[in-house]
């Protein structure tokens, strides 16, 4: 058993990052799930993949970068994002890429018996039919770090789901497992309000603080962790800490 350190979108926020990982540097049962969007919109990006490139080298705590919508014009997806990345940050993402570093999608299982699984935006009851109806999170998040292609860039796959596209479908689905994310929220932190139909909001909580949500849709679990750092960082936020978990995959 470990414990597992979820961080959402980061967004070139580097001191929001560092601040996140205080509590878990030099923890030896610790593991660092990173959802992706490290690079884009806020001050610091060479910053933050310095970080990430120091935490992938010294193995402690062990880390699971993730790949998100932000990355992926550098990996692979169509450019989208007006402000480009230098030269050396861009080949470094392209690096990672080609020798795994970067991954697709995590499962874990909690102390509870949850199994999770943990992608940038989430997995879509298209993406996940696509995929072959995986009853698991461990086999859904092994078919994910295949790569498939076109799944994996298009609209509506695991780096582009919005709320509406990823919660709507599955209340008419059984979720055969539940789900970590980033990349979207069902709230405006910034002005606490909610951002999505009624439907959802009844079946939705929000820590404020966390700046996290939590849906329960049929037996499931999705918790959204994108803190929306925006340009300058946010200034109260925390990571989901998982204790006495099992990274499956």
């Amino acid at each position: 058993m470990t414990t597992v350190v979820v961080i959402g979108d980061v967004g070139g926020c580097s001191a929001q990052l560092r601040q996140a990982l205080v509590p878990v540097v030099g923890e030896p049962d610790t593991v660092v799930v990173q959802v992706g969007d490290l690079v884009d919109r806020g001050p610091d990006t060479p910053g933050v993949l310095r970080i990430v490139g120091e935490r992938l080298e010294q193995r402690q705590p062990r880390w699971v970068q993730l790949l998100g919508n932000h990355e992926a014009p550098y990996v692979g997806g169509e450019p989208f994002w007006p402000e480009p990345l230098a030269q050396p940050d861009a080949r470094l993402l392209q690096n990672w890429w080609l020798t795994e570093r970067l991954r697709v999608a995590a499962a874990v299982r909690t102390h509870e018996g949850e199994d999770f699984l943990i992608t940038h935006a989430g997995l879509s009851v298209a993406a996940w039919r696509e995929l072959g109806e995986p009853v698991t999170a461990a086999t859904a998040a092994e078919l994910l770090n295949t790569r498939p292609e076109p799944l994996l860039w298009g609209d509506g796959g695991p780096l582009w789901v919005e709320p509406a596209q990823l919660y709507g479908p599955w209340l008419a689905e059984w979720p055969p497992f539940s789900q970590i994310h980033g990349h979207s929220a069902i709230v405006s932190y910034q002005h606490q309000s909610w951002m999505c139909e009624e439907r959802i909001r009844q079946r939705s909580t929000v820590d404020w603080h966390a700046r996290r949500t939590t849906t329960r849709i049929g037996a499931g679990l999705f918790i959204a962790v994108d803190p929306k750092h925006g340009r300058t960082g946010a200034l109260r936020w925390s990571p989901l800490v998982l204790r006495d978990a099992e990274l499956l995959v």
